[in-house]
């Protein structure tokens, strides 16, 4: 019996098997070469958001040594490219940077970097941060004398003396002072003086004192008031003294302001604290106030969005509802020898709160709540007296009579800045003030204040986004 022999049967299955290792191979390699590139795709992307953030440092260390250079150094327009260098000195990458100066009366600075590595520059990444200079607005309240915050008070907001405190209040922020003891008077209730801690009292949060912290220079603010002058010259409003009794500010709804020239003021007797001021204010006692207007002529109504700054050498009275951002100034010259101050008679409200309307009010001298404020009253403003207080006087029999004298309730949403004591109630129940106090901070106004408003200190992070290439 013969053997039938088939030929080259196993040649098909070996192809079929070669083949398809070589297809498994080569698959792996592809997929191993996408993996490779990939990684090395998301490696060079690190790198380049890497560099981003070191073209956010390089300007943020700029802005503090350069505060108002929004120009890398020079005096063209960016974007502005810069080497980016490994610890040898090599270069490994780039980043370009777009400085975006704050608005006027602003302080918040945006900083763009784009960032990329030298071997991949089609990789980029880019990030946004956005530093400002904190304003004094950062307080609710600020004052540069002691402060008594009594039984009923409740502030929400931080509070800072560059003297001692006493807090009977309730406090939900910070509340510190210069002092680690300071020497407690009659302006703090201390009969006779006694050596109290930089802050005391029975309120609290008590966790959230501290003392000693730094010092805050009320003087400084003195440069500024030149300074927003001159902005009011440029872009804004600037009314010369009236010769007369002052000018008489009514906000509108519509964002606009009427501005009547006073011709004629009624005298109004009310207590001042002793010590507690400049010129014949800081004398104390029963004084002749002149605060109800008699008399008064139309001198203009103007857009708040194209006056962001009113500065006016005379006294003035402000009230009305705020649409806009807008600061106001009542300040005459020369500093050392002149005492404007600013007369609140009204309720000052904004139209919205969520940082678009932003009042700021800043007096040479004091600020005063008048009388005759309404039961309710309630003022939207951050408020700087910068050589005196913020204060209501106080009514009595032996002085103008008790009529109107005690009110329901102050509400304030904003900052009380001042260099001597702020105050409003007198006595208890009170004899004369308002039942019931509220202060709110602010915190739309922090970085953003009203406009050309008093700064200190240095940039500080505000936020940080990346954004799409």
């Amino acid at each position: 019996m013969k053997t039938k022999i088939i030929r080259g049967s196993a040649t098909p299955a070996i192809l079929v098997i070669t083949a398809s290792f070589i297809i498994v191979i080569y698959g792996l390699l592809f997929v191993l070469g996408i993996q490779m590139i990939s990684t090395n795709r998301q490696i060079m992307s690190e790198k380049a958001l890497n560099i981003a953030e070191a073209g956010i440092s390089y300007y943020k260390w700029h802005l503090a040594h350069a505060p108002g250079d929004y120009k890398d150094g020079g005096s063209e327009n960016g974007p502005y490219i810069h080497e980016y260098k490994d610890p040898q000195g090599s270069i490994i990458g780039y980043y370009s940077l777009e400085i975006i100066p704050p608005q006027d009366g602003s302080t918040i600075v945006t900083i763009r970097s784009t960032g990329w590595t030298s071997n991949y520059p089609k990789i980029k990444r880019t990030i946004k941060a956005e530093y400002g200079i904190p304003s004094l607005a950062e307080y609710s309240f600020l004052s540069n004398a002691s402060s008594w915050y009594g039984e009923g008070s409740l502030v929400n907001g931080r509070v800072h003396s560059n003297n001692g405190i006493r807090m009977d209040g309730t406090n939900t922020s910070l509340v510190t002072s210069a002092q680690e003891e300071y020497m407690c008077g009659s302006e703090t209730g201390c009969h006779p003086p006694l050596q109290k801690p930089g802050v005391w009292g029975i309120g609290g949060d008590q966790e959230l004192w501290e003392f000693p912290v730094p010092y805050v220079d009320f003087d400084s603010i003195s440069l500024d008031l030149a300074s927003m002058k001159e902005a009011a010259e440029d872009v804004g409003l600037y009314l010369s003294g009236s010769r007369k009794s002052g000018y008489h500010l009514i906000f509108n709804a519509d964002g606009t302001v009427r501005i009547n020239k006073v011709m004629s003021t009624s005298s109004m007797d009310g207590y001042a604290v002793p010590g507690q001021g400049i010129g014949e204010f800081g004398e104390g006692g029963c004084r002749d106030t002149n605060q109800v207007i008699n008399s008064e002529i139309f001198v203009g109504t103007y857009s708040v969005s194209e006056n962001p700054i009113i500065f006016i050498e005379d006294n003035i009275w402000v009230e009305g509802t705020v649409r806009g951002r807008v600061t106001v100034a009542a300040v005459d010259f020369p500093l050392t020898s002149s005492d404007a101050v600013i007369w609140i008679p009204n309720n000052i409200l904004y139209t919205m709160y969520n940082g678009n309307d932003a009042l700021g009010l800043v007096a040479q001298n004091n600020i005063y709540f008048a009388r005759d404020v309404p039961d309710y009253f309630q003022v939207d403003a951050i408020m700087i007296a910068q050589k005196g207080g913020i204060i209501r006087h106080g009514y009595f029999d032996d002085c103008e009579g008790t009529y109107a004298a005690v009110k329901q309730k102050l509400t304030i949403n904003g900052s009380l800045i001042s260099y001597f004591k702020s105050y409003w109630n007198f006595g208890t129940g009170p004899e004369s003030g308002f039942l019931e106090r509220e202060i709110n901070f602010d915190m739309d106004a922090y970085y953003n204040p009203p406009p050309y408003f008093p700064t200190y200190g240095q940039y500080e992070f505000i936020s940080w986004t990346e954004e799409k290439n």
